[in-house]
This record gives C-alpha cells, structure tokens and sequence, in this order.
C-alpha cells in the first residue's frame, strides 16, 4: 500500500450536496487518495442543527456547529453552504489560512468573485468552482484551461434545470406553466419560492461566472440583462412550434465586435431556438452549455445540471485538483480578468426577433404596421396573419374582427426594437402586443 501525504479536509454544509459528498468522501477514500496522490481525510462537518435530519448514515461525532475552528487547520475547505453570509466570511477565513476552497455557491462567486480570488492570490490558494455554473457538467475547467488559448465567440447555455423542465413540459405535452410548475415542487426541481429560478436569477448568476471566464473580464451580476419565464403562455409555446421553433430560458455571453471597440454583452431572456439547433434537443431538468470558439468551432457540454449526487461529482474532481496541486507544491492559478471588455447594456444588442400582435382585421393595417416597424429601422422577414375565431371591437353597432399578425424581423438592434414595439402598442391599429422573442442560435 502507497504512503499517502495526509490532506485534512473540511466540509461546510450538509445538505443534498454537501451529504453526498461526504459519503462519497469516505466511500472512495482509497480510491480518490490513488487519483490524488493523497490521502483525504474528513476531519468534520460544519452545520447550523446537529439534530437535523441527514440524507446519508454519517457519524455523528463529524458534525459541528463551529465552522471557524473546523476550518482552523484544514488543508482544503468545501463550502456547500449556499448563500452570501456566512459563507463569505468562512470562505475567506479558510484562505486567509492557507487553505483552497472548493464551492459551488454560484451566488456568492457572481457577487463577489473578483474579492474572493484577490484574497487567494495574496496567498497563493486557489478556488475551485466546477460545480457552480452547471452542477455535473464539467465547463469551468473546458473554459478556464482547455480553451485557455481560443477565442470565445459566443456561450448559449440552458443552466437552470427547474425552466428547462418547465418549458419542455409546456412544449412537449402542452401543459400549462402552473401546472408544470406545481408539479416541478413536487419533484424537488423548484422550491416552494421559485422566483430565483422562474424569474432568471438563477441563470443570471451562472451566466455572469462563465462570461468572466469566457472573456478574460469581470462581469458584475447587475450587468447581467435578466428576464424570466412567467409570461410564456401555451398560445406563444404553440406559435414557436408552429414556426419550427421551441422556447428555452438561454444564458447568452457574447463578444460583440461592430462597434469600434469590442465589448461583451451578458442576458438571460426565454428565446426562439430552432429545432434542429443541438440546444433543442436538451429535455427535462437536463442543463447545456453550446460554446462557439474561433478556432475549436462549436462544442456542446450537456448533463445534469443539479441533484445531489450528480453536483458532488463535480466537486468531487475539485478536491482531487485541489489535493493534486497540494501535492505537487507551488502557488495557485489566478483568474485572468485582464481584458477588461465593457459589459454593454442590452440595448447594444443585435439580433431577430419574433413580434406577435392583436390588430384590427381590417384593410391599411399590415402596411400601418409595416410602416412604424420601418420607420424604426426594423426590417420584416416574414409575416402570418390568422383572424382569431370570435374576437372582436368596436361597438355593437360596428364590431371590427381580429387577426393575429405574427412578424419575424431580420436583425435588429434591441433598442430600436423596444421602442418600435412601444409605437406599434400605441399606434391605434394594435389592440395588443401579445409578446416580443428573440430568435437565438442562427
């Protein structure tokens, strides 16, 4: 048998994470000590309630409720807490000690990243975050080490599984969003408060971490344009199936080069993607990161992107990394955020769109709308315009039918499609905007 280096590891948090990982810890220990070149060794278990109930059978005499003692010595400190405090506070302690954390806290790194990495470079830790964009998939690593010497084009990535379960459900069976969202709480894909994930916050964090890395550049979370899923309905989940589209809550990072100086724009919006675009195809709870790369091409990392076990694996591979470098000596890899893009507002954005409208059936109308989408230097790609079966305005004596127009745009720039969108809803004609998409993934 190997004479392991001993490593003494803390673990800060005990929940569906954090449990399996201590299981899996003590489990595989041999094996993980022959894959690290040392020997893990679980000296605790920081958690709020010692009475708590566990999803795994873990001694008892593991846990504590003084995380900063536990931390006191460790050579390597998980933190699956979640949130900001404590966790920012043990997070720094334990590299102030020397230490190199392994997190998958997304809404800590998205908040206050830049300070958390400054702290290990002083001391020459390291974080490691794998499991904090995307649960099991591995892409903090593709795109901090393997992509290292590319350039990022483009991210689109399905990172909240809860909206993917969602909007697939809503697609595939024709259910209705609450429907489909009381049964996501049932399941444990959603909380009983959903809003982080119906309402883009979830996303907003993940995407803000992989715009960093993708493009060398700090990327403030309130950067981040963010928009959630409430106003699907099943008519606009039937309208995109029509068109050969489906729906899908995308984070988008994207390098933007038209303008004299280059720049990046960060979103989180439901959008048009085309069935056959690889991110079409990704059902269920199920997360994707589609990257294009100038010189790689596209690549897509696809898989869980939450539950217990499946997330530990990922943090699992941190700690293995974070015992090897141990191992091997020498200081930590700084993150590389000295690009230093502008994050540019959405407006700045360009790409197409699908507007669905509610307009009088009557004659003049197409070109009254054609008319203000031009004026507005939005061009027309394509238009269907169906009469919707009993509806109607006007008075009794003169009722005028209604017609849907469903209008794709060529290209456009966000900001002059907000405000030709707010011509077009006080135009007369309009009785209703029933909804703006954007088409992603051309």
């Amino acid at each position: 048998m190997i004479d392991h280096r001993r490593l003494r590891v803390a673990l800060l948090g005990a929940g569906a994470v954090g449990s399996q990982v201590a299981a899996l810890l003590r489990k595989h220990g041999d094996e993980l000590a022959d894959r690290a070149g040392a020997s893990l060794e679980l000296v605790g278990i920081a958690v709020r309630d010692l009475d708590a109930p566990r999803e795994t059978d873990l001694p008892k005499e593991l846990f504590t409720t003084d995380a900063e003692q536990l931390i006191l010595g460790a050579d390597i400190v998980i933190e699956l807490m979640g949130g900001i405090e404590p966790a920012k506070t043990y997070v720094l302690q334990a590299i102030n000690s020397g230490a190199d954390v392994v997190t998958a806290n997304k809404a800590l790194l998205a908040t206050h990243g830049p300070e958390i990495f400054d702290a290990a470079d002083q001391v020459g830790a390291q974080v490691y975050y794998e499991a904090a964009a995307a649960g099991a998939i591995p892409i903090i690593r593709p795109l901090r080490d393997s992509l290292a010497g590319d350039r990022i084009r483009r991210i689109m990535g399905i990172v909240n599984g809860t909206t993917n379960y969602i909007l697939d459900r809503m697609d595939t069976e024709g259910a209705d969003f609450g429907e489909v969202l009381a049964d996501a709480q049932r399941l444990g894909y959603a909380e009983a408060d959903p809003t982080a994930d119906v309402e883009g916050y979830d996303a907003a964090q993940k995407a803000a971490i992989l715009a960093s890395l993708a493009f060398h550049t700090t990327v403030p979370l309130d950067a981040v344009h963010r928009e959630g899923i409430t106003a699907i309905d099943k008519a606009m989940i039937d309208s995109a199936r029509h068109a050969g589209y489906v729906i899908k809550l995308l984070a988008v990072c994207e390098r933007l080069t038209d303008d004299p100086q280059e720049s990046i724009s960060v979103r989180v919006y439901p959008a048009l993607i085309s069935r056959e675009h690889p991110l079409a195809s990704v059902h269920g709870a199920n997360n994707a990161v589609f990257v294009e790369a100038e010189a790689a091409g596209n690549l897509m990392f696809y898989g869980a992107g939450a539950g217990g076990v499946q997330t530990a694996s990922a943090v699992l591979g941190d700690v293995v990394s974070a015992a090897r470098r141990h191992v091997a000596g020498g200081v930590g890899v700084g993150e590389s955020t000295l690009a230093n893009l502008p994050v540019v507002p959405v407006g700045r954005v360009t790409t197409r769109y699908q507007i669905t409208l509610e307009v009088d059936d009557q004659p003049g109308v197409l070109a009254t709308v054609a008319g203000i989408l031009s004026d507005g230097r939005v061009s027309i790609a394509t238009v269907e315009q169906t009469v919707i079966p009993g509806a109607s305005t006007g008075s009794e004596s003169e009722t005028i039918a209604v017609a849907r127009l469903v209008i794709g745009t060529h290209r456009a720039r966000e900001q002059d499609l907000s405000e030709t969108v707010d011509r077009l809803a006080a135009s007369g004609v309009v009785e209703r905007v029933v909804s703006v998409l954007r088409v992603e993934g051309d």
